[in-house]
């Protein structure tokens, strides 16, 4: 493991060199918060490299036009999809992190979306494209949730009907474990679900 997390620093947990899973923060979401703390663990238990990538928004990210926003969170996952030399296959994001929607329909990886932003046409056009194995996680009372985007785009769709943008349950935190547990479960058999040779062929 590199250096710790509360530096910003990337954290990377070692698997089969040939098969890297970036995991992606939302906006205050980070990979130490329990959903992508989950999706590490499972993708570890599947044998995965896994990459955390940390991130600093600019002070000034949210005066960013749209465009600008989802081009700051290309960027930022190009560059470290890049890094692993065509190993990486699978994108697993938290919200914010959907916004790299595109770069995976256009690079065929396989991705793990939990609250993507649906009420975004950029995300749901880039669903639409995505032909790799995409599963696509929600709230029902989550204001970024579109239920019937999710099904449109053909991919896997588990909702958890009263869950908020943080796929927990308001003031019922036993019950909020009990939705974490779903969540960890289909991700599980999601990521179970993926053969070696999904995604692009490593250079």
């Amino acid at each position: 493991m590199s250096s710790p997390a509360a530096l910003g620093l990337p954290t990377r947990l070692g698997g089969d060199p040939n098969r890297v899973a970036l995991v992606i923060p939302g906006t205050g979401y980070s990979p130490a918060r329990p959903l992508l703390h989950f999706a590490g663990a499972v993708l570890q238990r599947h044998g995965w490299t896994v990459q955390e990538l940390w991130w600093q928004l600019p002070d000034e990210f949210l005066e960013f036009a749209m465009g600008d926003r989802i081009a700051w969170v290309e960027r930022q996952v190009a560059e470290a999809v890049d890094a692993e030399h065509g190993a990486c296959r699978l994108l697993v994001g938290k919200s914010l992190g959907s916004f790299a929607a595109g770069l995976a329909a256009d690079r065929n990886l396989a991705a793990a979306w939990l609250t993507p932003v649906l009420t975004l046409d950029h995300v749901t056009r880039a669903l639409h494209r995505a032909s790799a194995p995409t599963l696509l996680i929600g709230g029902g009372v989550d204001g970024l949730w579109n239920r019937a985007a999710a099904d449109s785009t053909g991919h896997q769709v588990l909702e958890l009907p009263a869950a908020d943008h943080g796929l927990e349950l308001p003031r019922d935190p036993l019950g909020s474990v009990d939705t974490l547990r779903e969540v960890v479960a289909r991700l599980d058999g999601f990521i179970g679900s993926l053969a070696p040779g999904d995604g692009p062929t490593p250079r």
